[in-house]
């Protein structure tokens, strides 16, 4: 994996809602940090507002969220919204979980980066975020 910085991305990995479910973010967390990445895990049951203020006082690259609650269309939107507010249109917002196809589209339009579904390899997780951040984000 090739990076254009001279520091390791920083990604914040969230759960955000009453999704209790956290193996899968953890896996990710660590399938990061073996790709050389910082990554800040939040934890359970954060709101949209705790993960963006977050991501802004870690200065972070990306923004990943793990949902597997059903509430994706309620939080993607509400981060995007944050997001856009605070002005970081720089910084990568991305997740996974159990998440329909249609829905994936949607939120897609609506500006979240490529969604995964469990099973994805965790490279190329990894090999999406070091891509989209060495094109969009300046250093």
């Amino acid at each position: 994996m090739t990076q254009k910085v001279n520091r390791p991305l920083r990604v914040l990995v969230a759960k955000v809602g009453l999704d209790g479910h956290d193996r899968g973010a953890k896996v990710i967390a660590t399938a990061l940090r073996d790709a050389g990445m910082e990554v800040i895990y939040t934890g359970l049951r954060q709101t949209p507002e705790m993960v963006v203020n977050a991501a802004l006082q870690e200065d972070v690259d990306a923004i990943g969220i793990s949902i597997l609650s059903g509430a994706h269309m309620t939080v993607f939107p509400k981060v995007v919204a944050l997001m856009k507010e605070k002005g970081m249109d720089d910084v990568l917002l991305t997740g996974g979980g159990i998440i329909p196809e249609e829905d994936m589209q949607e939120l897609n339009a609506m500006g979240v980066g490529k969604l995964f579904a469990p099973g994805t390899p965790t490279m190329e997780i990894a090999g999406y975020i070091a891509n989209w951040v060495s094109t969009h984000r300046n250093f």
